[in-house]
């Protein structure tokens, strides 16, 4: 794959694939000048693991709907909580197209999220019947970002920007928590294409810090099949390094709380759940289906130097998407 240096368009004027911005980056690069609407796609999901919770939360424009999550898992009692919101239309969801530093926003259905970057970081504000948060994700160093080009009417560019420490506050049911970015990870997933109508994804992340070097993983699989393009990457320290060819994921979703492992020449990683989200969605045109299992990492993967790094103590998850929308 080729590496994007310089600012580019995601598009050319007429709105279709711009062939320049096919590749990936080490920091966000393209302006994701989309046009037209109904298969267009925008969001920014953050994920987040703290020692006493797991985290995720959502604003998506599907151009036809807004969705709007916020999902928390407590690690010590087991229990877990979703609150969503379907905007029709996603009026007031704001989802920019420029380059950082960006301000994505939206609020319905009792849901008001926030995520600001700024100067120190990027800030993300909750507030829900259950859950309210107010939390600052650290600069983390380098992010992978990727062009995936399915045709040049259809194409997506995400950015997978992993292992920053985060810290904050997190309310539950009235219980506060201290979150200390000493030992709390966060991930962003930005996403801005044209899609086809079903597609069905794998993502992994982890991060942590062993022995002293702060480790991040992104593996993804299926939706970039035969495109030329992956998304898979190992971070060192903040730095980037690219692993370019497609892994080999296994996994039973008969039993998703047994191992999953992934696989390449580069990468031998497997996660070992504490937790697993089945997520399912039926709302007119927008299905999905999600087997989310967040736990431990273990394996190995080698960096553009030749060292091997090791995975023990990662926390993350591995994930499987199914969409129609």
């Amino acid at each position: 794959m080729r590496e994007i240096t310089e600012a580019t368009d995601l598009c050319l004027a007429n709105g279709t694939l711009n062939p320049a911005a096919v590749g990936y980056t080490r920091s966000p690069r393209h302006r994701t000048n989309l046009r037209g609407w109904g298969r267009t796609k925008r969001w920014e999901y953050w994920g987040i693991i703290t020692s006493t919770h797991v985290l995720g939360l959502t604003i998506s424009s599907l151009d036809y709907a807004g969705v709007l999550q916020v999902y928390l898992h407590d690690r010590k009692s087991g229990g877990a909580l979703s609150q969503d919101a379907i905007i029709p239309l996603a009026r007031g969801v704001l989802i920019p197209d420029g380059l950082p530093p960006l301000s994505a926003s939206a609020s319905g259905g009792g849901l008001e999220l926030h995520f600001t970057d700024g100067v120190g970081g990027t800030v993300l504000a909750v507030s829900s019947p259950r859950v309210s948060a107010r939390l600052t994700v650290l600069p983390g160093g380098e992010a992978l970002g990727v062009v995936v080009p399915w045709s040049e009417r259809l194409f997506q560019y995400t950015l997978k920007d992993v292992a920053r420490r985060v810290g904050g506050t997190l309310m539950v049911d009235g219980h506060t928590f201290e979150v200390d970015p000493a030992e709390s990870w966060a991930v962003l997933d930005r996403g801005r294409g044209r899609w086809p109508y079903s597609m069905t994804w794998n993502w992994g992340a982890g991060m942590g810090t062993v022995e002293g070097t702060r480790l991040g993983l992104q593996l993804g699989g299926k939706w970039t099949d035969g495109t030329g393009t992956t998304e898979n990457a190992l971070m060192v320290n903040g730095r980037l390094h690219h692993l370019p060819e497609e892994l080999r994921w296994h996994y039973d979703l008969a039993t998703p709380s047994s191992t999953w492992r992934v696989e390449g020449d580069r990468v031998c990683a497997t996660l070992t759940p504490f937790h697993v989200r089945h997520a399912r969605t039926e709302a007119l045109v927008i299905a999905s289906d999600t087997y989310q299992a967040v736990g431990h990492w273990s394996g190995w993967a080698v960096d553009d130097e030749g060292v091997t790094h090791r995975f023990e103590g990662l926390v993350g998850w591995a994930e499987e998407a199914r969409n129609r929308w």
